[in-house]
């Protein structure tokens, strides 16, 4: 019996099969593969994120970044941009994201009140930097990056993203400061931690809705600021209303975190949050170079309020205090202990290394 040969119409017949079937498979493959995106992009993940900022100041520190990510997410995920006191009041803004009425915070800890040891160090801790650049190198070289994480992991229902360094605090008034004694009694808007150690000479630290500070300069509610550097005070206004500005610098950069409830946070994808913390190291970058540049630029060419100076003898005293200020606060827990030396191990290196870090 002869061996049956296949026939040319059943090979035909298999090979169509096979290549049916697997043009079949690979649509499947392909279709898994974009269907995250394709579900997302009729379904996005979204964010209502709400920075300590106002509209104007908010431009420059926050909506770049934001729309930016919304646009690299290519519709995956958006969020939606608030300012100050827009969906909670600043005060509020930590219990809103830790029970999920926003789902995002970008601010410092001690002007949003986190429930941490560490928040008095938020904002402008006295003397603590001379430059922005001293911030992130704090963070990333010095050992307050392990430290925030540890003190926001004891807390429920909160991510700690990252800090980052904004501007310099000067005081700018009404009436001029050429001393000490000019500080007492006048009523400024500032942050928490550098007012209370203000308020040592007689500054009186005054807390207010963002938006009604101008205003509150105008009416003679408030004496002026003390919660910027010149960028800030001429971005929104402030210059206007305000005649003087005082040389002498309490910090050399306000400390400012972003913040995530856990919830929404375990919700978006590794990818995208990997594209939200690349979006806060641009964010990052950004204010470093506007504020850098406009503090230059303002101090020789801003026209709207008349530089003053208090003597350096008179300052120096300033200074020594603010040694007295850390120890009180290093005393809160051997947390704020810890960060309280990582400053004065840091002013020490500075110190040492001269030009250009430190020149005096």
């Amino acid at each position: 019996m002869k061996e049956k040969k296949p026939s040319l119409e059943t090979g035909n017949t298999n090979r169509r099969d096979f290549i049916k079937k697997a043009g079949v498979a690979a649509t499947g493959a392909v279709a898994a593969s974009t269907a995250p995106y394709v579900y997302s992009a009729t379904n996005p993940i979204k964010w209502r994120l709400q920075t300590y900022s106002g509209a104007p100041l908010g431009a420059h520190v926050i909506l770049p970044q934001i729309e930016a990510f919304n646009r690299a997410a290519h519709g995956q995920m958006e969020i939606e941009l608030y300012y100050a006191d827009q969906l909670v009041a600043t005060d509020e803004l930590f219990r809103a994201m830790q029970n999920g009425t926003i789902d995002a915070v970008q601010s410092d800890d001690a002007t949003m009140a986190s429930p941490v040891d560490i928040n008095v160090f938020g904002g402008y801790f006295p003397f603590s930097t001379r430059y922005s650049l001293d911030l992130p190198v704090l963070f990333k070289y010095y050992g307050l990056n392990e430290i925030w994480q540890e003190a926001y992991d004891e807390v429920k229902g909160v991510e700690w993203l990252g800090a980052g360094a904004w501007d310099p605090c000067h005081i700018f008034t009404k009436d001029p400061i050429h001393s000490l004694a000019d500080m007492k009694g006048k009523r400024v808007f500032g942050v928490p931690t550098a007012g209370k150690f203000l308020s040592r000479y007689g500054l009186v630290p005054v807390t207010l809705p963002w938006d009604d500070i101008e205003v509150a300069i105008q009416t003679g509610e408030l004496d002026g600021v003390a919660w910027c550097g010149f960028t800030e005070a001429y971005e929104v206004g402030w210059a206007d209303v305000c005649n003087y500005a005082l040389l002498n610098n309490v910090t050399g950069a306000w400390c400012g975190s972003y913040f995530a409830n856990s919830k929404s946070w375990e919700k978006v994808p590794p990818h995208l949050q990997e594209l939200f913390k690349l979006s806060i190291d641009i964010s990052h970058y950004y204010r470093q170079v506007w504020y850098w540049g406009g503090e230059a630029k303002l101090r020789v060419e801003g026209e709207k309020m008349e530089l003053t100076t208090i003597p350096a003898d008179e300052w120096n005293q300033v200074v020594k205090d603010a040694e007295e200020f850390w120890d009180d606060l290093a005393s809160i827990s051997p947390r704020a202990a810890r960060v309280v030396q990582i400053f004065k191990d840091y002013t020490a290196v500075m110190e040492k290394a001269g030009v250009p870090y430190r020149y005096s």
